[in-house]
């Protein structure tokens, strides 16, 4: 199996944490325990979605907030999100280095205990010849963590365990 690139796991859980310069206490914030998210991306379409599990707790969501802004930071030159009940729309126009990324996504929130996030992404010039994707992540609470996992715990769809902070660029 295929292992998911660290950037998409990232993505992954830090979607529902926003994309923009807002402030933290105004983001949606997910129940702390174990989480399910099962990620389909169009360009594997007829394999089923990878799924990863995450022990999550305020501070990891706050941690994963603020690397996905310092990801953001110098790279896009627009990068709004719009707060509105239960939905989180972002719109990014990024330079990935290699290419121009502009992305929608817009994130349903279910409480606090299950999202669904649509994103369509396009790609110029195209990425390893992509031009466009489109990515929806569904996460949903499970319960309490299991025992012995840390809060950050990452199960990836092969059963390896990682820790989402060290991941993490150190904080200065």
């Amino acid at each position: 199996m295929k292992r998911l690139p660290a950037f998409a796991l990232a993505a992954a859980f830090a979607a529902p944490l926003g994309a923009a310069p807002v402030s933290p206490a105004d983001l949606p914030k997910l129940k702390p325990g174990l989480w399910e998210v099962r990620t389909s991306f169009s360009q594997r379409e007829g394999r089923p979605p990878q799924v990863t599990s995450m022990c999550l707790d305020e501070s990891v969501q706050r941690d994963m907030y603020q690397m996905s802004m310092g990801m953001m930071a110098g790279m896009c030159s627009k990068n709004e999100i719009d707060l509105s009940g239960g939905k989180v729309t972002a719109n990014a126009d990024c330079n990935i280095g290699v290419a121009r990324m502009r992305s929608t996504s817009v994130m349903t929130l279910v409480g606090d205990r299950a999202y669904r996030t649509e994103a369509h992404a396009t790609f110029e010039p195209p990425l390893n010849g992509m031009a466009e994707s489109t990515t929806v992540i569904e996460g949903k609470h499970l319960g309490a963590c299991k025992p012995g996992q840390q809060p950050g715990d990452v199960t990836l769809p092969n059963g390896t365990v990682i820790n989402m902070r060290k991941m993490m660029p150190p904080k200065s």
